[in-house]
This record gives structure tokens, sequence and C-alpha cells, in this order.
């Protein structure tokens, strides 16, 4: 991909740092106050103002690049700018661009491109432009592509070469050895890396980390927006002392590799205090390692941020304002649904009531609410919590899953003894828990007692503003998707997703939900006392105000905030 030509950067003075950074302050990007609390952090610990600013997290690294591209007017990177090879590797040494944080990315006759993470470093660009003899183009680098695209480059600077001992650049070690395998994870070089691939994923949003032994490399991928996405893989050498690292963080036994283990990492990223949920699984080829990202700053627990509009909400609330009976949640794994609940707690959550909930894990901890974790191998299910959970004199109750028929069976009890259950359900829409529940043994009539409603929940792609393309969708796709029914506009328009610097060439940024909302009526109770079937069921649902998901999801479409591919996609039919 060609990299965008834009004007040359402003002519800077001589503190350009401190002088784009009052730039911020006057436009209110920054209050003073944070500022001068930077540069007291920055002179004690004998560092740089804009590192300062991100460790206290007064900006991430993703802000401050785009406010320092917008400063100078230059064009931000994305990762596809990159180079395959490194640029100039007989000139410029990998040891000095690491230090500068400066890549190369391409020789041009008059002058040479390069990508910086700070532009405004005057030494780095003197010394840049005297080593390659010739006048520079800059780019504003984000900091993680930064890494991503150096450590791709130039590989032999992972680690610096009087940091590296013997261990890390032997042949893997046995590991049989538990001692050298711990002492391999405390290596700095480990340490680095394992930081680097955690900070990287907290900076581009990423939910998850995945991390997969494969037959020729270590496989590192991050979920961004519910996708995966590649990212460089380490050296295959240090994969056991990478997932032993990741061990050691998560006080599992690094000794145990026959089974799977779970456990649980906070730290500091970036100046915020972030959990990490760790799974560990064994493979043919090693030990795969999944880390489920909990951002407590990105947790929204508002129906309108999630993307609930107002009468969907409305209609929600109104299932979770009675004063007892079930309220379901549906969907696969990663749809939102304990984002959701834990919204409809928030708003339920009052001095005059006692809310208890038992999950599997804790994802997030709620001030006022009474939280358990489920641990089976105690006895401590989400069956027997649920009866504890009685004699607590509780109002409301949450079940972070209905598994089996003897959670199910408390859970209607419990409601029938006026008590309102929150749960969630794996099922692909909202009438299909109802005959779930049915064939999981529980009496249609305790079902039809009990339920007030089921929502269904998926998470789409939200377009990029800055890329997004509008287009007029042909006769046959308006018709094969009833898109004419669903707006009073003569001129239907949709949007297709393009792709830049600042969604990283994805076309996407962020995620919403579509939700379909099934409130329990005389006919669906007598439909499901009748035994009717799943289409039954959804036809009726429909006729008494259900809105489906792909009709929620093509609402959202025609508003130009996601695509009819990515509809289609997470409602599980074929454009």
């Amino acid at each position: 991909m060609a990299i965008a030509d834009r004007h040359e950067p402003r002519v800077l003075d001589d503190n350009p740092v401190s002088r784009f950074l009052e730039t911020l302050v006057s436009a209110r990007r920054i209050a003073p106050g944070a500022l001068e609390r930077a540069r007291h952090v920055a002179l004690e610990s004998n560092d740089k103002l804009e590192n300062a600013l991100t460790r206290l997290g007064i900006l991430s690294e993703r802000e401050l690049a785009e406010a320092m591209a917008e400063y100078l007017q230059v064009s931000l990177l994305a990762p596809a700018d990159y180079p395959a090879t490194p640029v100039l590797a007989e000139r410029l040494g990998a040891r000095f661009l690491g230090e500068t944080r400066v890549l190369p990315l391409r020789d041009q006759p008059a002058s040479l491109l390069v990508g910086m993470t700070n532009p405004l470093d005057p030494y780095a660009r003197q010394a840049l432009r005297f080593a390659a003899g010739k006048e520079l183009e800059i780019r504003v680098c984000y900091p993680s592509d930064f890494d991503a695209a150096f450590a791709r480059l130039y590989p032999e600077q992972n680690s610096q070469p009087e940091q590296r001992s013997e261990r890390t650049r032997a042949t893997p070690i046995f590991l049989d050895d538990i001692d050298k395998l711990k002492d391999l994870a405390s290596d700095a070089p480990v340490v680095r890396l394992v930081n680097q691939i955690i900070t990287t994923a907290v900076e581009m949003r990423a939910s998850d980390i995945h991390i997969e032994p494969m037959e020729n490399e270590l496989c590192v991928r991050y979920r961004i927006d519910g996708v995966l996405q590649s990212a460089p893989s380490p050296p295959q050498q240090l994969a056991s002392a990478i997932v032993s690292r990741l061990k050691i963080m998560a006080k599992l036994n690094i000794a145990e590799r026959r089974l799977a283990q779970d456990g649980r990492i906070s730290m500091a990223v970036r100046g915020r205090d972030i959990d990490f949920r760790v799974s560990t699984s064994p493979t043919v080829r090693g030990e795969s390692v999944v880390l489920r990202i909990l951002d407590r700053s990105q947790l929204a627990l508002d129906f309108g941020v999630l993307g609930f509009e107002p009468a969907l909400a409305d209609q929600f609330r109104a299932l979770t304002a009675q004063p007892h009976g079930i309220v379901l949640i549906t969907g696969p794994t990663g749809s939102g649904k304990t984002t959701t609940l834990y919204a409809a707690l928030l708003e339920l959550n009052t001095i005059a009531r006692k809310i208890l909930t038992i999950e599997d894990p804790v994802e997030y901890q709620l001030t006022g609410i009474n939280q358990v974790q489920v641990k089976p191998q105690i006895g401590l299910t989400f069956a027997n919590a649920l009866r504890a959970f009685l004699r607590q004199d509780p109002d409301i109750m949450m079940v972070g899953e209905i598994r089996d028929l003897e959670t199910a069976q408390v859970a209607v009890q419990a409601a029938l003894t006026g008590h309102l259950i929150l749960s969630t359900l794996h099922t692909n829409d909202a009438p299909g828990a109802l005959t779930r529940l049915i064939d999981m043994g529980l009496e249609d009539y305790l079902l039809t007692s009990t339920i007030n409603g089921i929502a269904a929940q998926r998470l789409v792609r939200l377009l990029c503003t800055r890329c997004r393309r509008a287009f007029e969708p042909s006769p046959e796709l308006v018709e094969r998707l009833g898109l004419g029914l669903l707006s009073a506009e003569r001129l239907l328009m949709l949007h297709k997703a393009v792709g830049c610097g600042a969604c990283r060439m994805t076309g996407y940024d962020g995620r919403t939900s579509i939700v379909e909302v099934l409130t329990m009526t005389e006919a669906l109770r007598h439909a499901v006392l009748k035994r009717a079937d799943a289409s039954e069921l959804q036809r009726l649902a429909r006729e008494y105000g259900m809105v489906p998901l792909q009709q929620h999801g093509l609402h959202k479409a025609l508003a130009g905030l996601t695509t009819v591919e990515e509809v289609l996609r997470v409602t599980q039919q074929g454009a």
C-alpha cells in the first residue's frame, strides 16, 4: 500500500515536546494539573515527559500518536505501510533505530521516508538525516505497531546483547528441568517480550491474547472487535519460557503441563489497572495460553452505550422491573451477555435491594453487590450456590449460566418464591431458549409460570467513521434482505468498510450490540404448553412485537453504523 503524501512537518522550536503539550492543554485535551504531575514524575524518574504521560494514563500511546500527527500535519502509519525488509540496513544500525524509535520506510531519490514514534525528538531527526545523507519525510508510528515491525525486521535486536543470557540463545531446554525453566522465565528478555505482547494487545484494544504452539512457530494472535488478527511470532525456542512466565504471573503450577489450569493476573499497563484471566490447555505441540483482557476503564455499563436504542432498553427494563420471575440472555460465548447483565444489575442496585451473583468466573467486581466465584472442585456449583443464596434473604440473584436441569430447577423454585433471577443460556435466538429448557427436562408449566422474557444478543463491529464509504445497494440485495420494508427513505444507502490508519486497515472500530427481546405473552405461554416447535414460537414472538436479531442489525446497517456483511456474519446467515 502506498503511504499517503502530506505536508512537511512544521519547524520546531528548541523545546518541541513542551510546546506541543502546551497546545494540548490549550485545546483542553490535557488538564494543566495533569501535565504538571507528568513533569514532576518525568523529573523524578529521569524519563521523557511523553513517557510519563502514558505511564500515568493521562494519554494513551494511541492518543498521543494521533495528537502528534495532527499537530505536525503528517500521516499516521498503518501496519501495511511498514516495509517487508529492512531499508538502508547497511547504513542504519538496528541498535540506533531501536534506541531512537525510528524505522526507515522507503529510500527515495531526494529524501528518506521514515516512521517515528516521537517525531518531536530533534536528536533522532538530526542523527538520522546525517546518517542517511538526505532530507526526511516523517510519518508517525503507533508504538505497538513500531514494536511489532521492529521485532519482525530486526529479530536479533529483540533483546540487547548485554542482557541476553546463554540460556536464551541456547536450543530449547528440557521441559522436565523445572528450576532451569523458572530461571529462563525470569530472564530480562523473556520478561520484556511477555510485557510487550501484553502491552501491544491493550493498546490495540484487544479482548483476548492467544499464544499457541505450532509445528514451526509460536503463534500469537489478538482478538480485536471479535476477530482474531495475527501478531509477530516470538522466537520458537522461547515458547516454554513465555508460557512459564505467564504461569508464574498467574500463580499457576509451571510443573503441571498435562492438565488445563486457570488463573488471574492483575497489573498496570500504560497507567491503567487491568486484570487478565489466564487459561492454559495442553496440546500435542505444547501448552496453549489464552488471556482474556478485563479493562475496567473500557467497561461501559450503560444500555445506550451498549447499543440498546431507548425503546429496546425500555422493553428490557420492563422485564427486570418485575418483582419476581426469570430473565434470560442468550447467545454464544463472547456476545456480551455478562456485560448486559452487569448493566441491568447496576440499574437495579439500590440500598433497598440485596443482590447476589454466582459466576464462573467473576469478570468485574461491582460495588454493593455480593459476588461469588464457582468452585466445582469443592462442590460450589451454580445449583448449590443458588440454594445457599436463598438463605441469605436476597431480592435479586444472578446465575452466570444455566448449564443443567438441576440449576434450572433451583432457579425456577427461587422465582416461584418471590425472587428475580437473571441468567444466561446458550441458544441461537430468544424463542430457542424456551425449547432448550424443555429439552433440558424442565416442566412446561413451571417454565410458563416463571419466565418474564428472554433477550438474544450478538456483537457487530462498528464501521470506522473516518473511512467508511456509502453506496446504493442493488435492487436484488434490497429485495433479498427486505431492506425496503425497514426504511421509509426512498433512497436506501449502505456503507462498506474501506480501511485507514486509524482503524489499522480493517475498516472497523469498536463494537455494538444487536438484540432481540421476547416478552412472554399469553399466546406464547399457551404455545409452550402445547409443545409448539421453535419456528412457531418465533412466528408468535414476531407477531407480538419482537424485532429479530437480523432485522435489528440491518436497521443499524441502514443507519451507517455497520455493514450488511457484518450483520449476516454474526446472525449466521450467509450473504
